[in-house]
């Protein structure tokens, strides 16, 4: 009996320590890796992990056109007043900037006049302020003159001595206008110049459609939703 015994637990000692072995022996019948498959993985995860330098991301990055020209305008405005309209002479030299129809020859008359009228402004003032800084001096030298020499006058005699208080402060004041006017030209130097060079790029033209259809609008009260009918007007230019 003790055998029978002996003989049971041998034979599941023996059951238990095959079946261990033979779960340690891998499956040679299991299908192979595909290594193609984690080569192009793994060439996949480096490219997507590979960090994206200045020089890509200016790539990928939408620019816009009209921008880039405007940007260029002002620069060449701000050295130069006049640079920026010839710089869209150029763009339009180059094919852009056919709006609404137009010729280009006109536009480029325009510009260019735009140009004459820069350099024609800044000729008037600068006449202008000479004119000025000249009688501000000449009244200055006779205030000087007659308050030195009390009863005396040398050359602008026409004049009591208020009346030379108030042209030297009256020319001195055109002079200071004449300085804020020429920042003035050259401001809008530089915005016509923008704004022409981002024009190029726009659809301008006279097809002008709209549309009216019925619609409802609500509105939130204490006591509820209230609908309200209304018109719709949509406009496509």
């Amino acid at each position: 009996m003790q055998k029978t015994k002996l003989f049971i637990l041998v034979a599941a000692f023996t059951f238990f320590l095959v079946n261990l072995a033979g779960a340690q022996v891998k499956d040679t019948l299991s299908k192979p890796t595909d290594t193609a498959k984690i080569i192009v993985s793994k060439r996949l995860d480096t490219a997507a992990k590979k960090n994206m330098t200045r020089k890509d991301s200016v790539k990928a990055k939408y620019v816009n056109p009209g921008k880039v020209a405007g940007r260029k305008a002002v620069f060449r405005s701000m050295i130069i007043p006049g640079w920026g309209q010839l710089y869209n002479i150029q763009l339009l030299n180059d094919g852009y900037g056919t709006r609404a129809g137009k010729s280009q020859f006109f536009q480029k008359i325009y510009t260019g006049g735009k140009i004459t009228a820069i350099y024609g402004g800044a000729t008037a003032l600068t006449l202008s302020l000479m004119d000025s800084r000249k009688n501000y001096k000449r009244f200055l030298n006779e205030a000087q003159y007659r308050q030195d020499h009390p009863g005396s006058k040398s050359d602008l005699k026409q004049y009591s001595d208020q009346g030379i208080l108030d042209g030297k402060s009256l020319y001195k004041r055109n002079s200071q206008i004449v300085y804020f006017s020429y920042g003035l030209l050259y401001a809008a130097n530089i915005i016509d110049a923008y704004v022409a060079a981002r024009l190029h790029f726009f659809n301008i033209d006279d097809n002008l459609s709209f549309r009216v259809m019925p619609s409802v609008m609500s509105a939130d009260s204490m006591y509820g939703f209230n609908l309200t009918p209304v018109l719709k007007l949509s406009l496509t230019f």
